[in-house]
């Protein structure tokens, strides 16, 4: 418990402040006080850092810990004995001892007044706000008693709504201009949406020119929506027409439900992050009414499957048959913020993109033809529906070319969040429900595909596939458990090496495409991961001057920090300690998992032998589950 009755001293002019004599040495400890309470910090740490470590809370805005500081909101604002004003607890490094107060009645006040004036312009009822219950503002006007309007409350919007996104939807109106989505799309993604436009009491967030957002160049990653602190950014939620999908007895709903959405759900119903809930969503999407449930992890594998294969056939045109204009290294392309982020803004590299479709985007197809086939449906009448951690897969359903099928490939996109509510709508109490499989022929899933959800997870899983059909031996030999660790973990950008010292047999379902692995003997397999579009323009940078990554002969690109499970559509809050969480979570299935190399999975061999006859990156599946990237044009944004 802190002291209410906490009083600093009255203010006077510093005079030890950067004074040489002063200034601690680099790394050094120093001695300050909080609120009476005595403690070593390392020079430079920000009194919101120390007051952390000592339990003490100061409330913040436009602090997030994934960005870089700002300190703007004033809302952390704490009195420091010998200093004239209030500074920011979020910017004020540490460099000197010090003597802090946290919550006298000045700061109190300051707060308050803080506070006043950003509800002030505030517009719109917190009842009606998606973020109800998870607001920064709503919690802090909470916190201070804020029972009335100190200083008014508009009562017309001023911007309006810009509904024009498939995947992000802007009401600055309810912006409070803590800056947050600009250091996000600026600093974190190197993006550049969004930036402070005019001064003083006309300064609002907007867009190049204040264009709508679908005019932008925009990768729709969503990132700006998780780091935003009040409901001003929000996903596009298509929950209501599912709903009406779902009551029409003529329609066939299915959905598919990504790796990463089952290790975060949980928060939504108060559980700690990295809880994972796989088996209770498969029973609570049925009584929602959904008529299939299928795991997306089948479309991962099969993903696999097509990418390697076309990496395979890659390096066969370069390395045997000497062809010119082979483009390696290939890239992914499963992220489909990652895909608009290449097509903006490096389109002379469109080559090296992979064609393979995302697992998404697979999985629709599949869904409208093989799928309806078996079970003598009319796939005009199924609605797909696809759980994503992604606000981008809002928008990649929705690309004109994705119909492949004949239709629409994927109707909807929906957000871990999204559904998370619809299960709130429906009455149910997520953690408490009976868990339950799901369907065939599309439930049989591998460690292989749940990886996908976290960064390196794509490459770990194309590395065990490849590598056994290559060489006849387990990978499990070279790593333990097939865990391929180099691959693994946060860090920005990730290089491995494989050395390839023996070959197998080509496998049956390979024969019609190499004769023989021979060419592949002695061949160092290099590879890289890379998450945030940040460091895939870092990567991109390097091939293009001619770095080390230009020899990587395979490189996995992810457009949200740490992959899929911080994608734009998790639950709010999100940060590396979380992240960290729902990433073990992942692992801890694919450890689980019975099979967990994609080439295994039982229902990929049933696809290939029953429907894609000529095998993978043949002209059945090359037309359902491909695209070419170079040749795109219709539109972009």
């Amino acid at each position: 418990m802190q002291d209410k009755n906490l009083r600093a001293p009255k203010s006077t002019t510093p005079s030890h402040v950067d004074k040489p004599e002063n200034m601690q040495a680099l790394g050094a400890l120093i001695k300050i006080t909080i609120d009476n309470q005595d403690l070593k910090v390392p020079m430079g740490t920000t009194i919101l850092e120390a007051a952390k470590k000592i339990g003490i809370i100061i409330p913040t805005l436009c602090h997030h810990d994934d960005l870089c500081v700002a300190g703007v909101c004033r809302i952390c604002v704490v009195e420091i004995e010998g200093y004239r004003t209030l500074q920011a607890a979020c910017a004020f490094p540490i460099t000197s001892p010090l003597n802090i107060f946290t919550h006298t009645r000045k700061v109190r006040q300051a707060r308050r007044h803080v506070l006043d004036l950003l509800l002030s312009k505030h517009y719109g009822e917190c009842y009606s706000c998606v973020r109800n219950k998870n607001c920064e503002l709503q919690d802090l006007a909470d916190e201070y008693g804020v029972d009335y309007y100190r200083f008014g409350h508009v009562t017309e919007p001023t911007f309006g709504v810009d509904n024009s996104s498939y995947a992000i939807v802007r009401d600055m109106d309810k912006c409070i201009l803590c800056r947050r989505c600009i250091r996000t799309c600026v600093d974190l993604q190197e993006v550049g949406v969004y930036d402070a436009l005019n001064k003083g009491d006309e300064t609002h967030i907007g867009t190049f020119m204040d264009r709508p957002m679908a005019d932008l160049i925009c990768v729709n990653c969503g990132q700006c929506i998780n780091r935003c602190p009040v409901g001003a950014l929000k996903a596009k939620d298509p929950s209501d027409v599912i709903w009406e999908a779902i009551d029409d007895p003529k329609k066939h709903v299915v959905i598919q439900t990504a790796p990463a959405p089952r290790s975060a759900i949980g928060e939504c119903f108060g559980l700690e992050p990295g809880v994972p809930l796989t088996f209770e969503m498969n029973t609570a999407m049925r009584y929602c009414g959904f008529d299939k449930v299928f795991d997306t992890n089948f479309s991962a594998d099969l993903t696999i499957i097509e990418e390697g294969v076309e990496l395979i056939l890659r390096l066969y045109g370069a390395l045997v048959e000497k062809k010119t204009d082979v483009s390696i290294p290939q890239f992914t392309s499963c992220s489909p913020g990652w895909v608009k982020y290449i097509e903006h803004f490096y389109p002379e590299m469109l080559s090296y993109m992979s064609s393979a479709k995302s697992p998404q985007q697979m999985f629709g197809s599949v869904i409208k033809t093989y799928y309806a086939e078996q079970n003598n449906i009319d796939p005009a009448s199924i609605v797909t529906v696809a759980l994503m951690p992604c606000t981008a897969k809002k928008f990649e359903c929705n690309r004109p070319e994705m119909d492949d099928s004949g239709f629409k490939d994927v109707d909807f996109g929906l957000t871990t969040r999204e559904l998370a509510q619809m299960f709130k709508e429906t009455g149910i109490d997520l953690p408490k429900l009976k868990k339950s499989d799901f369907d065939d022929p599309f439930g049989t899933q591998t460690g292989s595909g749940v990886i996908f959800g976290a960064t390196g997870g794509v490459m770990e899983s194309a590395i065990r596939t490849v590598y056994e059909l290559v060489t006849g031996k387990k990978i499990d030999d070279l790593f333990e458990h097939a865990d391929i660790i180099p691959v693994r973990g946060f860090e920005g950008i990730k290089y491995a090496e494989l050395p390839i010292t023996e070959v197998g047999p080509v496998p049956d379902m390979l024969k019609h495409l190499v004769p023989d692995w021979n060419w592949l003997k002695g061949v160092t397999l290099k590879v890289a991961v890379c998450h945030g579009t940040a460091n895939a323009k870092k990567v991109l940078e390097n091939i293009k001057a001619g770095g080390k990554l230009s020899e990587c002969h395979f490189i996995e690109f992810m457009a949200c920090p740490g992959g899929c499970l911080g994608g734009g559509g998790m639950p709010i809050p999100t940060d590396e300690k979380i992240r960290a969480a729902r990433a073990k979570a992942i692992y801890s299935e694919d450890s689980s998992s019975e099979v967990r190399k994609s080439y295994q999975n039982p229902a990929i061999l049933k696809l290939y032998k029953e429907f894609f006859i000529e095998g993978p990156c043949g002209p059945k599946s090359h037309k359902l589950l491909h695209t070419h990237y170079v040749s795109r044009g219709k539109k972009l944004i």
